[in-house]
């Protein structure tokens, strides 16, 4: 749960000053929006007994209902779970455990479109985005025949494609960075964007929100294990090697890039590593982390440039470090992956699995890919026609956080004082500083 605040700092350092709160408030929102659906039907929808296909859960658990006093986790006969030594938590636990992913997968998509949503249309557009796209993927994923209920079936991808996913990098990265590009080509670009520059305001806000991204990202993946074991280690271990590698990876493209590393870099190179191991943290030695940490940190370093090069504006680089980090560390597990350290995974190609695996992996970035961005674009344009998606030319200029909060971030009042202008303040300061400088050196 503390990745949503901790991604609400993180986006919201990286807004001007103008449009931190309402950067804060979309990942606040999905915390509300997402819980509620959860309770009501979204967790039915995604771990409930198959409909059909593999495609969508049953209404076994609408309002939660048979969950107090069982157990999930029980070793299923499908080899590519990740819990087959038979790890069993309440089934209560497991329930808040899944919400916590629903919730940041929607709040990660928020921003691509930062300073120009309105935020009650943002609102509506969670509330049907994991209606029709994350509890549907969230089923294709992560429910495995057997876990929460001895003969239930579930989705596609684990069962009956057999690609691996350890922790979401398909269900969460690849879904919210397709649907940010599609929220991007429907809201269109920030006015002024890329002509003027629109830099972070607080950059220790960002590091702030990388810290406890990283911290929280531990129970993301570690937790995944299900239990506090060998795997949950090993989990621990790559999340770590491969965040830092991908930290590395960011700052060595800056300062051949750029000719500087930046802190900003590092925040981002580090989110990029844990985006990209999340996939493969249960199915990977820490050999095998590192190599997807660096390159994760690279290619999203490079990728985030490609916005301005093919002109659509995803604000805070949800594209280029959740969608191509996502990518990176989803296919690579097909590199990667050996049973030596997790007997329910598959051997990946450097281990002698040949391209099976990596096909499989491929198949499910690719369908995953797909399906989030058409859904969203059709949802994103009916918002768009109906109530409308995006804040008026006025609102986004003077600054979303008023128009759509009648609050501000900060208390600029301090610049003013008995009528006299901020640049006049400015000035007299300046004076000040020139006469103090100029005793200094008579002294």
């Amino acid at each position: 749960m503390l990745m949503t605040p901790g991604l609400a700092f993180f986006y919201g350092g990286m807004v001007r000053a103008k449009s931190v709160l309402n950067m804060l408030m979309m990942s606040f929102i999905s915390l509300g929006v997402v819980t509620v659906l959860w309770v009501l039907y979204g967790y039915s929808l995604t771990f409930g007994n198959d409909l059909g296909g593999g495609l969508l859960g049953g209404f076994d658990f609408v309002n939660l209902n048979n969950i107090v006093g069982t157990l999930v986790g029980v070793a299923p006969t499908d080899a590519a779970a990740p819990w087959v030594d038979g790890h069993q938590i309440p089934h209560v636990v497991f329930v808040v455990f899944q919400l916590m992913f629903a919730i940041i997968t929607a709040a990660l998509i928020s921003g691509a479109i930062a300073d120009r949503a309105k935020f009650w249309s943002w609102t509506i557009f969670i509330a049907f985005w994991v209606t029709i796209v994350y509890f549907p993927v969230a089923h294709w994923v992560f429910n495995f025949n057997g876990v929460t209920g001895t003969d239930f079936v579930g989705g596609w991808i684990a069962n009956k494609l057999g690609a691996l996913d350890f922790a979401g990098g398909t269900a969460v990265h690849i879904n919210a960075g397709a649907a940010a590009l599609a929220l991007v080509l429907v809201l269109g670009k920030r006015k002024g964007w890329p002509r003027e520059p629109m830099r972070p305001h607080n950059l220790p806000f960002v590091l702030l929100g990388a810290g406890l991204l990283w911290f929280g990202w531990y129970g993301f993946n570690a937790g995944s294990a299900l239990g506090a074991g060998d795997l949950a280690g090993v989990a621990f271990l790559t999340t770590t090697a491969a965040t830092a590698a991908a930290i590395l990876g960011w700052l060595i493209v800056e300062q051949i890039r750029d000719g500087k590393p930046t802190t900003l870099g590092a925040a981002s190179g580090a989110i990029a590593g844990l985006v990209a191991i999340t996939p493969a943290c249960g199915f990977v030695n820490p050999l095998g982390a590192l190599a997807i940490g660096l390159v994760a940190g690279v290619l999203c370093a490079l990728a985030v440039s490609l916005k301005f090069k093919l002109g659509y504006d995803d604000s805070l680089d949800v594209v280029g470090v959740h969608l191509v980090g996502g990518l990176t560390g989803t296919i690579l597990i097909g590199l990667f992956a050996t049973t030596s350290v997790n007997s329910a995974g598959k051997e990946g190609l450097f281990y002698g699995g040949g391209l099976e695996l990596l096909g499989k992996q491929a198949a499910a970035a690719g369908a995953v890919m797909a399906y989030s961005f058409v859904a969203t674009l059709i949802i994103a344009f009916i918002i768009q026609k109906t109530i409308g998606f995006r804040v008026s030319a006025e609102a986004e200029a003077t600054g979303i956080d008023e128009a759509e909060h009648a609050e501000s971030g900060y208390e600029f009042s301090s610049l003013r004082s008995g009528g006299t202008t901020s640049a006049k303040h400015a000035e007299h300061t300046a004076e000040k500083v020139s006469a103090t400088a100029a005793a200094g050196k008579e002294g």
